[in-house]
């Protein structure tokens, strides 16, 4: 994949935390995700005290959406394009959206935790894997799987409509660490991101078998 973030300087300086001086950990992740993931992100809204900074009295989703005046920092941005857009939204929470270099896999955060424990033990290729303060986890995978995700779990005979397993792709965002969400909390990484996960995140199938049994037995 051919996205640069300036220079090896700027590269070493991501990846061991430094930041330069007033830069927040929003915009050095934002750097990280663009430069070094490959990743879109976009400014999201925040949530304190139940009210969201989109400023819509009557909002749906408050602190877990996209701005919709902020524009998308492309992948491959260069680390002074991405933290000089993102200076511009002081506050802002970072979010990705999903269908492009990845889909998500969602499942509660319990099973989750169980589901990967036994996938690295099994040797299985892994993605990055986020908590939310929700009690959600999301499993990055490749980009599509959302729309496969019926007919695998039918194949495997998962096809249950009461299972708590959900495929989240194009048209979709998820808030990435250190964000908050929701104003209840930051966004963890269960399984941080690595050059060869996020670039190449596994096929669904891959996992769904242990992901789909994990969340039928947290049930019983």
């Amino acid at each position: 994949m051919g996205f640069t973030i300036g220079s090896s300087r700027t590269m070493r300086d991501i990846r061991t935390g430094t930041r330069r001086r007033g830069r927040s950990s929003e915009c050095t992740a934002v750097a990280e995700y663009t430069g070094l993931w490959g990743w879109d992100v976009v400014p999201g809204a925040r949530a304190a005290a139940g009210a969201c900074s989109c400023g819509r009295t009557d909002c749906t989703a408050p602190g877990a959406h996209p701005l919709d005046f902020a524009p998308t920092i492309r992948a491959g941005a260069t680390l002074d394009e991405a933290t000089g857009t993102w200076a511009g939204f002081p506050g802002a929470a970072v979010m990705l959206p999903v269908g492009r270099a990845f889909d998500v896999i969602e499942v509660a955060e319990a099973a989750g935790r169980r589901a990967l424990v036994r996938l690295e033990r099994m040797g299985l290729p892994l993605g990055p894997v986020a908590a939310t303060p929700d009690g959600r986890a999301h499993f990055f995978v490749s980009p599509g799987s959302a729309a496969e995700l019926p007919r695998l779990l039918y194949r495997m005979g998962w096809d249950d409509a009461s299972l708590d397993l959900h495929g989240l792709g194009r048209g979709t965002f998820v808030t990435a660490p250190p964000s908050d969400r929701a104003g209840l909390g930051p966004v963890r990484w269960l399984r941080a991101p690595a050059l060869d996960s996020a670039t190449n995140p596994p096929q669904a199938r891959l996992l769904l078998g242990m992901l789909a049994y994990v969340a039928h037995r947290s049930r019983v």
